[in-house]
């Protein structure tokens, strides 16, 4: 058996990460312009997201336990180190690629949401509202 469906889920979930990220750029845009409509759909776009995030993720999961029961190692950890370690060396540099491709995205995210966090706060304090 093959990464592939591995691959293909890391692609998904890196596809899905860059959309989750221009929906954050967009909040942002939001929050400053204090539009509570639009947050409001950006929010259900957001829940669309996580959700899809979530199912391409448990996706991966059971690609990653087929591949490593067909390869025989079966109750080894779930992680890409434990897949490149069973496979060629082309696939190995594409999990790597798309491993640090992921990791970049997901912190491109986590920087975005922590400006985001920091303008409703100063919302928040602007119209009297402490924070617990």
């Amino acid at each position: 058996m093959t990464a592939r469906n591995i691959i293909g889920s890391l692609e998904k979930l890196i596809k899905l990460h860059k959309s989750f990220n221009q929906l954050a750029i967009r909040k942002t845009a939001i929050l400053k312009a204090n539009d509570t409509e639009a947050i409001t759909a950006l929010l259900i776009s957001e829940q669309k997201h996580i959700k899809a995030i979530s199912q391409t993720d448990k996706e991966r999961e059971r690609a990653v336990e087929g591949f490593l029961a067909a390869n025989g190692t079966a109750g080894q950890p779930a992680s890409i180190h434990t897949v490149t370690e069973l496979t060629g060396p082309e696939e190995t540099e594409v999990l790597e690629m798309l491993k640090a491709a992921l990791i970049d995205e997901v912190a491109k995210l986590k920087e975005r949401n922590g400006l985001n966090q920091q303008l409703i706060y100063q919302s928040l304090q602007f119209i009297g509202i402490s924070r617990k």
